[in-house]
Order: C-alpha cells, then structure tokens, then sequence
C-alpha cells in the first residue's frame, strides 16, 4: 500500500504539512512533528484508526482515498518456486505422521 496523503490534502489546498497539523489539533488530534513529517512524506510508520478517523474528517475524505493497493508489490512478494509449484499441482502435499518420541529431555 501506499501513503496517499499529501496529494489528497493538497486537492483540499492544503500545501503545507504545518497548516494540516494545525487543522488536526482543531479537530482534537495533536501530532508531534515527527510524526507529522513522516505522516506528509509518505513514510508513516504507524497509524491509529482514530487518529486514521480525524484525518479523513479533517480532509473529507475515505480511508480508500489515503490508502493506494499496490497489488504488482504483493505479487513481486511471492517467491519464485511458490509461483510455480502452486501452477504445478493443485493439489495440497500430504502430511504425514512422525513416529516415537522425539522430545528433547528437560534440563536437569
């Protein structure tokens, strides 16, 4: 996924990271700077659904509008072989049972 928030803001005239921070702490949320700056650059490491909810309150907008799928990074995720074998056999490969006692003993 990707981080779609400052075109949307700047859709809305908001050009600058500071002049939305302000909006967001109208609104109730207040957000450090270096949250801020991570949230604006594309680069936010968590967000809170709340928080997620005042956004797009502050915004007018859907989380859909914030928030891009990128489906060919989830497909370039998948390995080679996996591709493959899964193409191969449509079948699942068979559990089979291990026998006896392969615990380790406990520590004395």
């Amino acid at each position: 996924m990707r981080w779609n928030l400052r075109m949307v803001a700047a859709e809305r005239g908001i050009w600058k990271s500071s002049e939305l921070r302000r909006q967001l702490a109208d609104a109730g949320l207040e957000i450090s700077a270096g949250k801020m700056s991570g949230l604006w650059t594309g680069t936010p490491t968590t967000i809170r659904l709340e928080d997620l909810d005042v956004i797009c309150a502050v915004l007018n907008c859907a989380p859909s509008d914030l928030l891009i799928r990128e489906p060919d990074k989830v497909a370039a995720r998948v390995p080679q072989e996996s591709k493959v074998s899964t193409a191969e056999s449509s079948t699942p490969p068979a559990v089979t049972p291990r026998l006896g006692n392969r615990r380790s003993t406990p520590p004395a």
